[in-house]
This record gives structure tokens, C-alpha cells and sequence, in this order.
């Protein structure tokens, strides 16, 4: 130690501990899965990737509520079912099995997601579709899980127009398939003409409107302070913006129909599974992309311990459990929501 560190009575380092990316995070889960007995279908690397914005510490607890999972439904093995059920419950809350849904409303919900999963499914820059279940979990009635391959640093124009087609699918279904149209695409409208917004104001991604900043600085309120605006454009200029908004979510509103109406079989046949078996996985989704009929659900049934009389698929819960705190930056997911709601919630309807 040099003479001049020997007379500092300390030292003040700040050390920046950033979240773990999708490598970090399987490392950090195989650390915390040998705690566990676990069974031959567990994929570290899905795990991973289903996982961003998941600290150490949430990885951990993760492991710790798959155990719980599978010790409730008498497993000898923590599998795969029991960590994407933590994952859910982490998330989001857990299944509302006890919920009755009328039949309409079902085929409906399925047909929605559907919508969502066939979109993304069939257009290019987009992420795979990991689960789309109609089991409702909250005010969600439905949901289509779409999991990044790697961690995503930045977002392109042909990503985002591809995010917005994606959004459109639920409620073109309904039209299409149904016939009859539900408050459950509210949020999916308010994200997609948010995306449109910011290529448009933020991001330079219109040609007309050009690499320009037009969005508006908005300040938060304190203190019994209203949000303070500063317009730096015309009303003429900001119709122009609109006008551009408009034409994007148009033509992606088309690119999504034209989708959903020459896939009419792959439709029916995704709407039948998920009436059926309520959730469907990636190899299943992928199946009916392929034009095959989906095989049946994966079946755990042999990892469940033949001692002890347990029923093989039920599951106690304890009557004061609570949903475990959601991490810092969840998955995007799209899910379809009761029509019946409060006028405070009712453009909330989307995780």
C-alpha cells in the first residue's frame, strides 16, 4: 500500500450491481435449483429467457415456489409445470380455478388469444409464443405469453410494427370469428397507438414526418401541482403527427386482418384446443402453425408419488397465501379481461 492510501482513513466506492442478463440468470438458477430435487423436463434456458428484469434474489424465490408447487400436488421431482406455475404466480396471481365461465365468453376469450398468437406466430421480428391459456389468473380472463430469445437492448421499426399487428389480433378475432366485438381490446388499442405515438413524436421512424423530436414534455404533479405541458408545435403540425399515427395503425390493422382471414383452419383448430385443454405450450402452438392437430398436454402424472394416495393433479394452496411481489420488468403479454368492469378499470385490461 503506497504512503498516500495508508493516510486515507477510508475509501467511498459506489459499486453498480445491474440485473442479471439471460446467461447470468440461468447460472444464478442452476446455483439455486440443486437445493431441489428436479425432474428431467426442466429447461434452465427457458426459464432464463422467461425471466427478465428477475434479480438474484427473485431467481431464488422462484425455485422456492416451484418446490411449493410441486410438494402440494405430492411430485417426487420439481418439473417444468411447477416452475412456469411460480413463474405465473410471480408475475401475475394465481389461477382463478374456482371462477365459472359461460361457454360464449369462453370461446370468445379463446378465440381473442388466438387472434394474438396466430399474428405473432405468422409475422417476422417478433418473439416465439411460449403459452396461451384462457385460464383466467386475476381480472384477466386470458393471455398470449410471447418470450424473447436473447435480452433486447434496443426496439426496431419493423419490431414495432410487427408489436402493433400483434395487438390488433385479439379484436380482429372477435370480429371475424365471433361476430360480436368486447371492451377486451381496450388496453391493446391504448398500446398500440402509444407504440405509433412514439415512432411518430420520439423516434423518427416516419418518413413524412421526419428525424424530428414533436412529443411534448409533461411534469409530474407535487404538491397539489397540475401537469405543466409545453407545446413547441402548431395545430397544423400536430394534426400532420395524427394523421401519421392514424395511417400506421391502419395499415398494421390490414396487415393483421389479412393474417387472421386466410388462416381460418389454424384458427379453428387453436380456438378447439384451447376450449379443450384451457393452455397450450410452445410445441403445441407450433404444431398448429405447421398445420397438424396438437398433441395432448404433457403429462406429469408419473413423477406424482404412488405412497401416499395424493390426488395427482390437485393442488392445496394455504388459505392465507398471497401472491409473491412482481419484479421490476415483466414480459410483454396480452390478455383479454372481463367486460364487466368499474369505470376506473375499465381501460385496464391488459397485463
Amino acid at each position: 500500500m503506497t504512503p498516500l492510501c495508508s493516510a486515507l482513513t477510508r475509501f467511498d466506492r459506489q459499486v453498480v450491481v445491474p440485473l442479471p442478463d439471460i446467461r447470468g440468470r440461468e447460472q444464478i438458477l442452476a446455483v439455486h435449483a440443486k437445493k431441489v430435487p428436479l425432474h428431467d423436463s426442466v429447461d434452465l434456458h427457458t426459464l432464463a429467457r422467461g425471466t427478465p428484469g428477475f434479480s438474484g434474489a427473485d431467481l431464488a424465490n422462484l425455485v422456492n415456489e416451484a418446490a411449493l408447487f410441486a410438494d402440494r400436488r405430492n411430485k417426487e421431482k420439481v418439473d417444468q409445470s411447477d416452475f412456469e406455475d411460480a413463474k405465473d404466480k410471480i408475475y401475475m396471481v394465481p389461477e382463478r380455478r374456482s371462477m365459472v365461465m359461460q361457454e360464449d365468453e369462453k370461446r370468445a376469450t379463446a378465440y381473442h388469444e388466438a387472434g394474438h398468437a396466430i399474428v405473432a406466430e405468422s409475422l417476422p421480428f417478433t418473439d416465439p409464443v411460449h403459452k396461451v391459456t384462457i385460464m383466467p389468473r386475476g381480472r384477466a380472463l386470458g393471455l398470449t405469453w410471447q418470450l424473447p430469445e436473447r435480452d433486447r437492448i434496443s426496439m426496431y421499426k419493423d419490431q414495432m410494427l410487427s408489436q402493433i399487428s400483434i395487438l390488433y389480433g385479439g379484436r380482429i378475432a372477435e370480429d371475424l370469428y365471433v361476430g360480436r366485438i368486447s371492451t377486451g381490446a381496450s388496453n391493446d388499442f391504448e398500446r398500440a397507438t402509444a407504440i405509433a405515438r412514439e415512432m411518430v413524436t420520439r423516434f423518427g421512424m416516419s418518413d413524412k414526418m421526419g428525424a424530428m423530436v414533436y412529443a411534448e414534455n409533461e411534469g409530474e404533479v407535487f404538491l397539489g401541482r397540475s401537469v405543466t405541458r409545453s407545446q413547441h408545435i402548431s395545430e397544423k403540425t400536430q394534426q400532420e403527427v395524427d394523421a401519421e399515427v392514424r395511417r400506421i395503425l391502419d395499415e398494421q390493422y390490414a396487415v393483421a386482418y389479412k393474417i387472421l382471414d386466410e388462416n381460418r383452419d389454424k384458427m379453428e383448430t387453436m380456438c378447439k384446443a384451447l376450449m379443450e385443454w384451457e393452455t397450450i405450450d410452445r410445441d403445441q402452438v407450433r404444431e398448429i402453425m405447421d398445420g397438424k392437430q396438437p398433441s395432448p398436454p404433457k403429462d406429469y402424472s408419473a413423477n406424482v408419488r404412488k405412497d401416499d394416495g395424493g390426488d395427482a393433479g390437485g393442488e392445496t394452496a394455504p388459505a392465507d397465501e398471497t401472491p409473491a411481489a412482481p419484479p421490476a420488468a415483466p414480459v410483454p403479454v396480452t390478455e383479454v379481461v372481463p367486460t364487466q368492469q368499474t369505470a376506473e378499470t375499465s381501460s385496464a385490461d391488459k397485463a
